[in-house]
């Protein structure tokens, strides 16, 4: 009896051995490489989902040959997902894993190159929605919750190293000056408004944005460094889109709607967006005013009020001519208005801190803009080798009004007269982009040639026109002084060429660009302002290598360029606080950045961590600088204020406990030093730190949570913009076979953000105090009318061996 128990126990576990081994030893294999050439590509993010999952259950870089492999899996079924930064995505549906049939060869996997190939190297984060490489960092909207349902500024206040002011404007951490493309072209020559753009700019018709702090030869040098937005193009088989709408308890509202269909050769994309906001902010300001004959204060104290709108209308249309030609069609509309009141009251206080004038200010404003965007790309494949051949014509205009007014009275004194001032602004932006460029794989399609020019044209016409009532005639009267016109033109003629070298794990880059670049611009008072036509040479090299399979370290050189553009130059001065004034300055000189860049990747399982070093010599930086007159009034204005030297450290790291947590982070820390023959008091240094925390968390039923954290504290060439702390939270489910979701987010739901800047001059210090409604919670819902069809591969059978 004895015997047979230990028989029956001996099976049994021989059995539970078996089924153990047949259910966790499941393998996934396969290799990524580019379509044209063949060429490996090494850590490509791999994701492998099982059926019906939102999230991947693992996610794997393929090593330096392109290879990748999945282990312990179990029976079941799964889709392989294949990714990296300038190619398509490719999924692999269906890949069933049995007990007789546990290891599955997906075969080659070809990723096809993305009409606009922003990188080329890519370390992927464990987290699929942010991704890290040597000079970019890409943030794939579509993978985060709190992206659903808002506007690309949103979603730019999560994307890590970029930081996001209350008035929208974008830039990427120590970095003076950035630029924002759209496609990659640059949408500053889309609109006079950048900021405006972004606010209407729905994201769910955003992709994924990308972060360069090394921008290849191809883009323009203007700017240390470009954020790309890149926009969905609809190619995927079928009919599919989606509809959104949300409501915030501020009372901004969101609603959304894109579709697009894919034919056999073609794809037709359109969408829309509108959405409202309301925004309020209170603002208090202390400035000291020394001389060497007295001592007085101006103390002021803001609040305001402004209801936007805005929609945006898109439509694009992709045609695959034949197998070796393709056309791109795309076109875009947008429309801004808004109403805005604010009150002012300002203190005189004199030395003895006695009050001595207190003036109150009423603002109302109503503004309208609208722009209009034609773009089309066209490209041939010129060889089998993969020669292609692009071109690019994009067509802009754009248009705003602003009607502002500005009463003024005092409560005391009372034998000083009130004002009333209304200013009437019209802007006019007008441009034309023209690129021919021409890439080819060389060396066995091992390595890489590209070359091409560009010609960028752009009009800016600025129509001011300031009136001051007349009491006793009950008339307006125009201010000839404040009242003129600013006409603009800028020509930049380009051209560049790269080669790029691949062996053994090491990525070798070098570039040379020129622009030639004729400026003029002049104001209907009669002044004329011609800058000599220069031409700039920009070399830029960078070298990357991969290691040990989980390592990879590069290095990168470049020169950019900071050119004064009409915000900076126009001298129209600007009034509507009389107490501090502000104007352009047109005797402005271009500003030349030389920077390095050091990095180093790891990665494990679980993890991955990308620290580096970035070092940059910037000469002529152009900078608002401000100075105190005798009689109190500060003047603003921008100048080449010196040179500024600049080190920074940033970490960005992911880490991934289980497969349904996962969290991610970046700190920067940068030391800057002004030099300045200017001015004594621009002679400064200081730190800035900037950094950013991610949280995601995968829960049953279908829900997902999310959440951020964002902080910086940022010196200037003459102060600190101190202190500014960020939250948000989101949470979706999904229902109906994820067909619908909703979604609640909470904006900085424990405060309002809160901005403090201190400035200080020769003769003046000041302390500013700010907060807006950012505190909000927002309510979304989303449905996708067709369930989208994935491009289908085809599984190999496993391979057979044969005995001789």
């Amino acid at each position: 009896m004895k015997n047979i128990l230990i028989l029956a126990l001996h099976v049994i576990l021989i059995n539970f051995s078996a089924q153990a081994q047949t259910i966790e030893k499941g393998i996934i294999r396969g290799k990524v490489t580019e379509e044209v050439g063949g060429l490996p590509i090494p850590f490509a993010v791999v994701a492998i989902f099982e059926a019906g999952a939102e999230q991947p259950l693992f996610t794997f870089q393929t090593d330096e040959n392109g290879f990748f492999k999945f282990t312990n899996l179990k029976s079941g079924i799964y889709k392989v997902k294949v990714s990296y930064v300038g190619f398509g995505t490719t999924y692999v549906n269906e890949v069933i894993i049995t007990a007789k049939d546990l290891d599955k060869n997906v075969g080659t996997l070809k990723l096809a190159a993305e009409q606009n190939n922003l990188n080329e190297v890519v370390i992927t984060a464990e987290k699929p929605v942010i991704e890290v490489g040597a000079d970019v960092i890409t943030y794939n909207v579509g993978s985060s919750i709190l992206a659903e349902g808002s506007t690309a500024t949103d979603v730019l206040r999560n994307v890590p190293m970029v930081e996001v002011d209350i008035d929208g404007n974008t830039t990427i951490s120590g970095k003076r000056s950035t630029r924002v493309f759209i496609d990659g072209k640059p949408s500053d020559y889309m609109t006079s408004n950048i900021a405006d753009l972004l606010n209407v700019l729905p994201s769910d018709a955003i992709e994924k944005i990308e972060v360069m702090t090394n921008p290849p030869a191809k883009y323009s040098a203007d700017g240390e460094g470009i954020i790309n937005i890149v926009m969905k193009k609809g190619f995927k088989v079928g009919f599919n889109g989606n509809v959104g709408i949300a409501a915030g308890l501020q009372g901004n509202t969101n609603t959304n709607a894109n579709a697009s269909y894919r034919g056999k050769n073609y794809s037709i994309t359109g969408g829309g967006a509108y959405r409202t906001n309301i925004g309020k902010s209170n603002n208090e300001s202390y400035r000291t005013n020394f001389f060497p004959d007295t001592t007085f204060y101006y103390n002021q104290f803001n609040n305001a009020r402004n209801e936007s709108n805005g929609g945006n209308f898109r439509a694009a249309l992709d045609w695959d001519i034949s197998k070796k030609q393709n056309i791109r069609i795309n076109t875009s509309y947008n429309v801004n208005g808004s109403d805005s009141w604010s009150g002012n009251d300002f203190y005189y206080i004199n030395q003895e801190e006695i009050t001595k004038r207190l003036r109150n200010q009423i603002n109302l404003g109503d503004a309208s803009s609208n722009n209009f965007v034609f773009n089309t790309d066209y490209s041939l494949t010129t060889d089998t080798a993969g020669g292609k051949l692009t071109a690019g014509f994009t067509l802009n205009t754009n248009s705003s009004n602003s009607l502002r007014s500005y009463e003024r009275t005092y409560a005391f004194p009372t034998n000083l007269n009130p004002s009333l001032q209304q200013n009437d602004n019209e802007i006019g932006n007008h441009g034309i982009n023209f690129n021919l460029d021409y890439d080819k794989p060389t060396f066995k399609k091992r390595d890489r040639l590209e070359f091409g020019i560009a010609y960028n044209y752009r009009k800016n016409d600025n129509d001011l026109l300031v009136e001051n009532f007349n009491y006793k005639t009950q008339q307006y009267v125009t201010n000839t002084k404040l009242s003129n016109k600013f006409f603009y033109n800028e020509n930049i003629l380009a051209g560049y060429l790269s080669y790029n070298y691949r062996k053994n794990g090491w990525s070798t880059k070098v570039a040379i660009r020129s622009e030639y670049t004729n400026v003029n611009f002049d104001l209907s008072t009669g002044e004329t302002y011609n800058v000599d036509p220069y031409i700039s040479f920009f070399p830029s090299l960078s070298v990357n290598r991969f290691f040990r399979k989980r390592y990879n370290i590069g290095a990168s050189y470049s020169v950019r360029i900071n050119r004064p553009r009409e915000n900076t130059l126009n001298p129209q001065v600007n009034n509507s606080d009389t107490l501090n004034i502000s104007y352009g300055n047109p005797d402005l000189a271009p500003s030349y950045t030389h920077q390095v860049d050091i990095s180093f990747g790891a990665f494990g399982k679980q993890w991955s961590f990308t620290p580096r070093i970035s070092y940059s010599s910037a000469s002529g930086v152009i900078e608002r600088y401000r100075f105190v007159n005798p009689n109190g009034i500060s003047e603003s204005t921008f100048n080449n204020v010196g040179t500024n030297y600049s080190l920074a450290f940033m970490f960005i790291g992911n880490y991934r406990p289980t497969k349904k947590i996962s969290a991610n982070g970046n700190l920067s820390i940068i030391q800057s030093n002004y030099t300045s023959a200017f001015n004594s008091s621009l002679n400064r240094d200081g730190i800035s730190i900037r950094s950013r925390a991610g949280f995601s968390m995968q829960l049953p039923y279908k829900t997902a949570f999310e959440a951020n954290l964002n902080y910086a504290n940022n010196v200037t060439a003459q102060g600190r913009n101190q202190a500014s702390i960020s939250t948000s939270f989101g949470a979706r489910k999904s229902f109906l076979k994820n067909t619908l979701s909703a979604r609640i987010s909470a904006n900085d739901p424990f405060r309002s953000r809160r901005n403090s800047i201190y400035n200080e001059g020769l003769n003046f210090f000041s302390n500013s105090y700010g907060s807006n409604n950012t505190n909000n919670v927002t309510f979304n819902l989303n449905y996708r009318f067709t369930k989208v069809k994935m491009n289908k591969v085809t599984v190999p059978p496993p391979p057979t061996t044969s005995s001789n």
